[in-house]
């Protein structure tokens, strides 16, 4: 990646030459942080084969059901943990991105196969996301060339989280590896972000980027304002997706007509709690409307968060202009099996753009019939978000994790 602009200051020249290195060298943007706290993260994968979705889920040790709500795929499908993906099949797949060593990390675990190298893994199994390098150095491996059959390697995964916020708007953020042909605007025009906050987040001092190059995308987002407590506290969905959560009893949705987060009871809902709101018969997710001569009185049943195995519902009044028309939901896509064109896996339009109507959730399945009934739930955040800020704005980064990486080049 190109230097960003020096300040005036050496220490500041200094850092920044630094950083210059650190980047270009070692592929990722990275994020300074100081505390164990975890965030809800996003790497895009390209599968290097045909793969299951189980496998997929395996690969980054995810949820399946997490894996495909992520990329607004139908799971009203039966025996989907055995669909086949077809290869080079691009999909956004979910991470807790958590503070190792000073720096954003997330990690995923691989046993090696005959044949297996560590470029073969990097580049191949895992779609340029890490370095043979870096690999090397997460297991403390002396001979890369000899890798025994059957090894459980520790795989680092590039990640960030920014406060899980974009110029202070709720956002997730998406690992994304430079393919041949990408240009920032484009890269901006497909995910609903501009080409200033992609060069903000990865301290970019001009658009030039190389195929290879993992940068951090900012994909708005909704946020959902649960208590801290609850299991699945600062829960964030990318505009035009689903996230499952509550053990697999909720399913949450962002867009396409605002930002606003919307959760309803999931497809795979069996063995739940209660999802009626108190002193009504209004369910999770229901909404109804009152016209009057002073506006409209709305009445809605939301989801408050998952506490200690229950469903927290919360009934709110309100008054307002006008009554709302029924909840439009992201259009969902079959599980895909060839590739196409136009990727089904793009955005979802942003709410300024959207014009159309989305596609209703389709209709519940009949319980105990999914197999992805009793899988634990989605992987959620361990603690609050990061206290850092983005590099362009505070740039602590320590000196022994930019001296690391030099050396890595020096030593290449």
């Amino acid at each position: 990646m190109a230097n960003p602009k020096p300040s005036v200051s050496f220490f500041s020249f200094f850092f920044f030459f630094f950083s210059f290195f650190s980047t270009s060298f070692c592929k990722s943007t990275i994020e300074p942080c100081s505390v164990s706290d975890s965030c809800n993260a996003m790497v895009g994968y390209s599968l290097y084969t045909d793969l299951k979705v189980a496998e997929v889920a395996n690969l980054f040790q995810v949820d399946p059901v997490a894996l495909l709500t992520a990329n607004a795929i139908d799971i009203s499908y039966t025996d989907l943990e055995n669909h086949i993906l077809p290869s080079k099949l691009f999909l956004k797949v979910p991470i807790t991105c958590s503070c190792k060593d000073g720096i954003r990390k997330s990690f995923t675990r691989y046993k090696t196969r005959p044949s297996d190298t560590l470029g073969s893994i990097a580049d191949g199994i895992f779609s340029g996301l890490v370095s043979a390098e870096q690999i090397r150095d997460a297991n403390g491996i002396t001979d890369p060339t000899v890798l025994d059959v059957g090894l459980m390697l520790a795989v680092p995964l590039p990640c960030t989280c920014f406060n899980s916020t974009d110029n202070l708007l709720p956002a997730l953020y998406l690992s994304y590896v430079v393919r041949p042909g990408d240009i920032v605007a484009g890269i901006a025009a497909r995910y609903y972000t501009t080409v200033t906050d992609i060069m903000t987040v990865n301290a970019m001092g001009s658009m030039t980027v190389k195929p290879g190059d993992i940068i951090s995308i900012p994909l708005p987002a909704c946020a959902a304002s649960f208590p801290r407590y609850s299991s699945d506290f600062g829960l964030i969905v990318p505009n035009g997706s689903y996230a499952i959560t509550a053990s697999h009893c909720v399913q949450c949705s962002c867009g396409p007509g605002n930002l606003n987060l919307y959760c309803t009871p999931a497809m795979l809902a069996v063995s739940c709690s209660s999802m009626q709101c108190k002193n009504s018969n209004l369910m999770l997710g229901n909404v109804t409307s009152q016209p009057s001569s002073a506006g409209c009185n709305v009445t809605s049943c939301s989801y408050g968060g998952y506490v200690n195995g229950t469903i927290v519902t919360m009934l709110s009044t309100s008054l307002q202009p006008r009554c709302p028309g029924d909840h439009q939901f992201p259009p969902l896509i079959a599980p895909p099996t060839a590739l196409s064109d136009v990727s089904p896996l793009a955005p979802a339009p942003s709410p300024f753009q959207s014009g159309g109507i989305g596609t209703p959730i389709p209709k519940t399945s009949t319980p105990g019939s999914s197999i992805f009934t009793g899988l634990a739930p989605a992987n959620g955040p361990l603690g609050s978000a990061s206290n850092a800020l983005p590099l362009t704005k505070s740039l602590p980064v320590l000196s022994d994790v930019l001296f690391s990486c030099l050396v890595i080049v020096l030593v290449l």
